[in-house]
C-alpha cells in the first residue's frame, strides 16, 4: 500500500483547483480496500474517494485521506437474444465505456456520451442526459462496507435513484466504496431515443434519417462539444446546479410576469425549469471575476479561468443563488459536491 503525502490534486479535479491532500492512495482492486482498512491512516483519518473528480469542487486542502478508485475492467457477464450484462470497474472512464459499447453494438447508454466521470460516480449521482438516465439500464453494483468490511450488492430499487440522486448522496453516503456496476444493454433491435430536439436537429443537419447508436453517440458528442467547454481547457464540472422542479401552478404565476420563461411538463403537476435561462435572466452569463467565472455561451458552467480559487467558485454560486431566489423566489441546489463540506 502506497501512501503519498501532501498530495496535488489539480490534475485530479476537473476544475484544476489546486488543493492538497495530507493523505493519498490508489486502489486498483478489492484486495487492496481490504489492506487498506486495516491501516492507522486509514482508521485516523477522514475519507474522500475520488473518481474522475467531475463533480466535486474543493474550496480548501483536504485533511484527511484521498483514495483514488482506479479499479478497470469490462466483462460480459450474461447474454439472452435480446440482451447483454455488462460488469464494469468503478474506476473505468465513463466515456471509455460508452465507446466500448458503441465499439460493440451494444446499446442503451448512446444518449449518456462524453459526460466525465468514472463508472463508479455514474450510479452515484444517477447521471442523465438526453431523454437517458442511468437507472434505464442499471442491473446492479457491488459496494465495499467501509465499516464492515463486506462487500455487498446493490440492485435498481434499492440504490434509492432520482434525479441526479441516489442512495448514495443520502442514508450511504460516505459508507461504501463501489467497486463494479452491471449494466443490462440491447444487442440488435436497440430502442433509440431521440425525443430531444437537439439530437433530431443534428441527425437532420447531418441527412440521418435510420440513426444507429454510434449516429446518436456522435450527435451527442458534437451537441455537448459545441455548448459545454472542455475542461482540459477551462476548467469546470459541467452543469453546476440542477434544473429545478416547482408546481404547475407556481410556474403559471411566474409565466405570467415572465412570459418567456420555459418549462418541462412533469408528473404530478409538476414543471422542471432549465436552471441556465434562471441564472442567465439574472445577468450572470459570461460574467467574469478575476480567474473566474460564469461561462459565456452556458450559464449554467462555472468556470476557472487559470489559478482561480475554489472558494471563490464557491461563493459566486451562492451569490447566483441568491439572485435567483431574488428574481423568481426559486432555490438552485448545486449538482456539483463541496469538498470539504460545508458545515
Amino acid at each position: 500500500m502506497q501512501f503519498e503525502n501532501n498530495y496535488s490534486l489539480q490534475q485530479l479535479n476537473t476544475f484544476g483547483i489546486n488543493a492538497f491532500a495530507k493523505y493519498y492512495v490508489e486502489i486498483h482492486a478489492l484486495a487492496d480496500l481490504i489492506e487498506l482498512i486495516d491501516t492507522d491512516i486509514y482508521r485516523e483519518s477522514e475519507h474522500l474517494i475520488l473518481g474522475g473528480g467531475s463533480n466535486i469542487l474543493l474550496t480548501d486542502d483536504f485533511g484527511g485521506l484521498v483514495i483514488k478508485n482506479c479499479i478497470e475492467g469490462i466483462e460480459i457477464v450474461k447474454k439472452d437474444i435480446q440482451h447483454v450484462w455488462v460488469k464494469v470497474g468503478a474506476g473505468v472512464v465513463w466515456h471509455d465505456f460508452v465507446l466500448d459499447c458503441i465499439k460493440n453494438d451494444l446499446g442503451g447508454i448512446e444518449n449518456l456520451s462524453l459526460i466525465p466521470g468514472t463508472v463508479g460516480a455514474a450510479p452515484m449521482q444517477n447521471i442523465g442526459a438526453y431523454g437517458v438516465e442511468i437507472k434505464n439500464t442499471f442491473e446492479s453494483l457491488e459496494a465495499f462496507n467501509k465499516t464492515t468490511g463486506q462487500l455487498e450488492t446493490f440492485d435498481n430499487i434499492s440504490c434509492e435513484f432520482g434525479y441526479r440522486e441516489s442512495i448514495f448522496k443520502h442514508s450511504a453516503r460516505n459508507k461504501y466504496f463501489i467497486t463494479s456496476v452491471t449494466f443490462k444493454l440491447t444487442q440488435g433491435n436497440h430502442n433509440l431515443n431521440i425525443s430531444y430536439g437537439a439530437i433530431q436537429e443534428m441527425l437532420h443537419e447531418e441527412k440521418i434519417t435510420s440513426p444507429t447508436i454510434k449516429d446518436i453517440s456522435s450527435a451527442v458528442i458534437k451537441i455537448r462539444q459545441s455548448k459545454l467547454p472542455d475542461p482540459k481547457k477551462i476548467g469546470n464540472a459541467g452543469s453546476f446546479f440542477k434544473n429545478p422542479t416547482i408546481d404547475k401552478i407556481d410556474h403559471e404565476a411566474l409565466q405570467a410576469e415572465f412570459p418567456t420563461m420555459p418549462g418541462y411538463q412533469l408528473p404530478n403537476q409538476q414543471v422542471k425549469v432549465p436552471a441556465g435561462w434562471l441564472i442567465e435572466q439574472c445577468g450572470w452569463k459570461g460574467k467574469t471575476i478575476d480567474e473566474i467565472g460564469v461561462h459565456k455561451y452556458q450559464a449554467l458552467v462555472l468556470v476557472n479561468y487559470g489559478e482561480g480559487k475554489g472558494s471563490d467558485i464557491r461563493d459566486l454560486s451562492m451569490e447566483i443563488q441568491k439572485s435567483v431566489i431574488a428574481k423568481f423566489g426559486i432555490h438552485l441546489t448545486p449538482e456539483v459536491n463541496f469538498v470539504p463540506s460545508p458545515n
